[in-house]
């Protein structure tokens, strides 16, 4: 495997959900990252961009889980700054300004 050309980074409450997802959960939403997005050039293609109140973020699908994250293009780097399961994620989101 090569070495990724983007990077993924968790803001800390982002960081602390994901933690608290099961193991089998994490892996697959690692694994999904590490094999096809970050090795992309353009990883946009695989995320949806939110629109409304959240626009500017994207959001990637990993089974019933959301990752919400921004992009910072110059630096190569993805920051994921919400995670969890699909009923939830959306309403937190919206509760919590982003930085």
């Amino acid at each position: 495997m090569t070495d990724s050309i983007w990077k993924l980074i968790f803001e800390k409450q982002a960081e602390k959900k994901f933690k608290k997802l099961d193991k089998s959960i994490q892996k697959r939403i690692i694994s999904v990252f590490r094999e096809k997005v970050l090795q992309n050039d353009d990883p946009k293609q695989f995320a949806d961009q939110l629109v409304g109140d959240l626009k500017g973020l994207y959001r990637y699908r990993i089974g019933d889980y959301r990752l919400i994250c921004v992009f910072e293009e110059g630096e190569l780097i993805i920051t994921a700054v919400e995670v969890g399961h699909r009923r939830e994620t959306y309403l937190t989101i919206k509760r919590r300004p982003i930085v």
